[in-house]
């Protein structure tokens, strides 16, 4: 059992996600190589100052641009649109890992005999016309379709069939214009080494610790107990989810440690350990500005950061407007180890003006020159990443 003081743990997240000193992530490469590490990013549609993924990649990504992420995902094709910790994006070389929910997928669709017809007519559409909307296809019939698998979920036709073949694996997102998405064959853009394997892992118990320790990498630091850090795991209760961390420990692929004032012990990836023994000796990094996504990796889960940071985050965007505390769109701010307050931002791209609509610091901050110098930066760094020309603080 490894021994960490608060601030030591706070340290460990903050370097492992590239958040405190120097960028460890740099262009496209560090995009992968970020992705790689934590396994998947959220993806949400919505875009008040940048969709969730980007705003992920921003706050690590030196010089990341939004085009990068949609040249990997759509013209490599190193990444792909893919459903993990619920909406996600993925490296497609993971693509075998899920085969068992294409599976799931495909014997649910077998509940629908009339599913057959109107897949052939999709691809009749897409032989003809090429990567489509639900908006290009016109299917007949009135069906409605509601997958196992919790992603997919048609209130018409067309949407119903494409997200049936999308969920099995027969169709992939080509790309997307704003919320819209545009499906394609998976064949013509997955290679068939990928598209074809099986699945690697044999049995659940072998697939659960694979998705578990992906988690604790995305996250850095968990515990054995319920959390939104497991979400979308199927089939992980309590009980496998105690045999997994069993097995992991056991096998050394896990590395528990008790951090001072926590109850549960935490957990970090076995080859995580040099960056442990690197916090041991308390360095003090150069300290950083950035704004954090709302489902960003590293707070997964929220009691987690409440304990680690003192920061208690609710992200308010389905919270009825009377009960809200901070507003619609509220970003965690960083600065250097400490999360200092939270920030309610919006880019208006048609006057290319990124407006900072409030800032609310925690209690006990009080901003100095300093501090307020790497916000100024840090705002302004966020404009450039929302193609906006100009910063206005209305606070």
């Amino acid at each position: 059992m490894i021994h960490l003081t608060k601030r030591q743990a706070r340290q460990f997240l903050l370097l492992k996600h590239g958040l405190l000193g120097e960028y460890r992530f740099s262009g496209k490469q560090g995009i992968m190589d970020f992705v790689r590490q934590v396994g998947c990013i959220q993806y949400d549609p919505i875009d008040v100052c940048g969709k969730n993924a980007e705003l992920v990649l921003q706050s690590r990504i030196e010089g990341f641009t939004k085009n990068m992420l949609g040249e990997l995902l759509y013209n490599d094709r190193f990444l792909i649109d893919y459903p993990d910790k619920n909406l996600a994006i993925i490296p497609v070389e993971d693509w075998p890992y899920f085969e068992r929910y294409r599976q799931a997928a495909r014997q649910h669709a077998k509940r629908y005999p009339e599913m057959e017809m109107l897949t052939e007519q999709v691809r009749v559409h897409i032989q003809n016309r090429g990567a489509l909307s639900s908006d290009d296809l016109k299917l007949d019939g009135n069906f409605s379709w509601r997958s196992a698998i919790h992603w997919s979920s048609g209130s018409n036709t067309s949407r119903s069939v494409l997200e049936q073949m999308y969920s099995t694996g027969e169709l992939i997102i080509h790309h997307k214009k704003g919320t819209r998405k545009y499906y394609d064959i998976a064949g013509k853009h997955i290679q068939p080494n990928l598209l074809d394997a099986a699945e690697p892992l044999t049995g659940e118990l072998e697939h659960h610790k694979w998705r578990v320790l992906r988690r604790i990498g995305a996250v850095g630091l968990l515990w054995n107990r319920a959390s939104d850090a497991w979400l979308n795991i199927w089939g992980l209760k309590a009980e496998q989810r105690n045999e997994v961390f069993r097995q992991l420990l056991d096998e050394a692929r896990i590395v528990a440690i008790a951090v001072e004032q926590l109850k549960d012990t935490l957990y970090c990836r076995a080859e995580d350990w040099p960056l442990i023994e690197a916090v041991l000796q308390n360095p003090s990094p150069k300290s950083r500005c950035e704004l954090i996504a709302p489902l960003d990796n590293m707070i997964w889960d929220r009691k987690l950061i409440n304990d680690l940071f003192g920061f208690d985050y609710t992200w308010e965007i389905y919270t009825p407007a009377i009960k809200r505390k901070f507003g619609y769109y509220v970003l965690p701010l960083l600065y250097g180890e400490s999360l200092i307050g939270r920030s309610e931002v919006v880019a208006e791209r048609k006057s290319g003006v990124l407006v900072v609509k409030n800032i609310w610091y925690e209690n006990g901050i009080q901003p100095t020159k300093q501090m307020r110098t790497a916000l100024n930066h840090c705002f302004q760094r966020f404009a450039s990443f929302n193609e906006c020309e100009t910063v206005s603080i209305k606070s």
